[in-house]
């Protein structure tokens, strides 16, 4: 005999109402997975069963509001290192080029916009804006232990999570440069909401702009071809005066893999981030 969907979705209502562990900190994934399931709860049931399922989804949405607030100010008051940390599972592996929950909620706790409409088009050799995956940015900056005095410059920083957080987790700088005029409007505006005076964002083609600062640089794969090819040209100048780290991502990883300049003990993948010294 097939099963009532009324019932089966009362019964989940039902437990997961008397679930009070949903509304606890450490359950944000399980909770976001619950809100994700109540948003799809569509008009075809009966509309008792629907407005019970639309106020527990208020409830939850509460919740993880006041979750994301709490956040925020931990970060506006030197506490977001804790308090972030406190987010990663140790289990998940951090592979793989999609997005999971934790993408979702540090947009949210950073209070990152939407990269706004109007967007000029990439010129040929630079890359369409796609932010790294949060655990990989996790995972990086405490491989990489940075220091005070250590500068993290992401070339291609696109809306700023990469800086960000880099002002959040440790005691460097972050800079993140971009050729796109609105996302760094959008960087700089989550950097002062939460109060973050070590992240900083300048709109400039990473080619021409003064990286003399810098020990540490990110690339996302955000040029390829000659573009990449003139960029690390650059990096190359600033290695002869310095030693520096560079860490890549994606497709331009083998490619970095190629100069004499740099050296790495990694694995070369293109679905993690690979770390290069230079000689």
């Amino acid at each position: 005999m097939p099963s009532d969907p009324r019932a089966s979705l009362w019964s989940r209502l039902q437990a997961w109402e008397a679930d009070r562990s949903l509304r606890t900190p450490a359950q944000w994934r399980r909770r976001g997975d619950v809100l994700d399931r109540l948003e799809g709860v569509g008009f075809q049931i009966d509309a008792p069963l629907f407005e019970h399922a639309r106020a527990l989804r208020d409830e939850l949405e509460d919740v993880h509001d006041a979750f994301c607030a709490a956040l925020r100010n931990a970060i506006r008051e030197g506490r977001g290192a804790d308090a972030l940390n406190a987010l990663l599972d140790a289990s998940r592996i951090p592979a793989g080029d999609e997005y999971d929950a934790l993408d979702a909620l540090l947009a949210e706790v950073l209070a990152l916009e939407a990269p706004p409409p109007g967007i000029a088009p990439r010129l040929p050799g630079m890359v369409f804006y796609q932010p790294t995956p949060a655990r990989h940015l996790f995972a990086l900056l405490r491989r990489l232990d940075l220091r005070e005095g250590d500068v993290l410059l992401d070339l291609g920083a696109g809306l700023g999570h990469l800086p960000l957080l880099t002002a959040i987790l440790t005691p460097a700088h972050g800079l993140g440069i971009e050729l796109e005029p609105a996302y760094v409007a959008c960087a700089r505006r989550s950097a002062v909401t939460l109060a973050l005076s070590r992240a900083e964002f300048i709109a400039a083609d990473a080619r021409a702009a003064d990286l003399s600062a810098g020990n540490v640089f990110y690339l996302y794969t955000p040029f390829t071809g000659a573009v990449l090819a003139g960029m690390l040209d650059v990096l190359a100048r600033h290695a002869r005066r310095r030693p520096l780290r560079v860490v890549t991502l994606g497709p331009c990883t083998h490619e970095v893999a190629g100069v004499s300049w740099l050296r790495t003990d990694d694995t070369l993948r293109s679905d993690a981030p690979v770390l290069f010294r230079s000689l």
